[in-house]
Formats: structure tokens, sequence, C-alpha cells
């Protein structure tokens, strides 16, 4: 995404633009794709930035309630923004740290259970986990 695109998403999203913001939107949304805030602050590295990590972090939480990525949680120590932010589900490698997408059409559901009284269901996204090679445990 062009720089002038990604002010048009900050408008959209009510996002001040900032150039460490433009600089890790460029990263995040140059294509569909899953980033945890450790591979954007590589790529920043790489290219010679010199935003920090916790800016990194702030933006990332920011464009997660603002609706510009998803966040998607695959464990309690691994976290991906998403910049295919419809609902959809997952296939993530537990070797090599990988989330990928799952066609839609892979998924199918024959029933869903009843939500709570109080609630609606608001969607529903699956993350099937999977190995590299065998674990010890023989799953």
């Amino acid at each position: 995404m062009k720089p002038d695109q990604i002010l048009v998403e900050f408008s959209r999203h009510g996002i001040q633009p900032t150039s460490q913001r433009i600089e890790i939107a460029g990263i995040l949304l140059e294509r569909l794709q899953h980033l945890s805030a450790e591979q954007i602050i590589d790529r920043l590295r790489e290219s010679g930035s010199r935003v920090s990590k916790a800016t990194v972090y702030n933006t990332l939480n920011l464009f997660a309630e603002r609706g510009i990525v998803k966040e998607r949680i695959v464990d309690p120590e691994r976290r991906f923004y998403d910049s295919n932010t419809s609902d959809h589900h997952h296939f993530y490698n537990v070797d090599s740290g990988e989330l990928t997408d799952i066609p839609d059409d892979a998924i199918e559901f024959a029933r869903l259970p009843d939500t709570l009284e109080e609630g609606l269901l608001e969607s529903v996204e699956v993350v099937i986990k999977v190995r590299s090679e065998p674990s010890e445990k023989g799953v």
C-alpha cells in the first residue's frame, strides 16, 4: 500500500498519521499477510528505521483497536497482526511459527452451539495447529 493509500485508511479509521505509523503500516499493509511484532521490528531495522519497539507495539494495538488489522492470538506467547480483516480460518505451524489462511470453502460446520442468552454470534474463526515433524506425544 502506498503512503497516500495509507493516509486514506488512517482517515477512514480515525487514526492520526505519524511517520512511524506510516512506516509500520507500509510494511503490514503491503499485501495480505500475518506478521508478528518481532517480524515488523526486524523489517524496520533492515530498512534502517529507528522506530522503537514500544512504538511498534503501541501502533499495532491501535491498528487492531481501530480495525485496520486483526490481532490473531494463536497461543499465549504468539500473536500475529493480519492485514486481512475479514473473518477467516488459519493453519498455525507450531514448528515454523507460520500462520496461513485456510480457503473459505475448506471448512464446513454442520452445527454451531447455541449462543449465550445475552449474546449473538459475531463470528467463527478456527485455528488448526499443525507440526512439520511428529511430536514426542505422537499427535
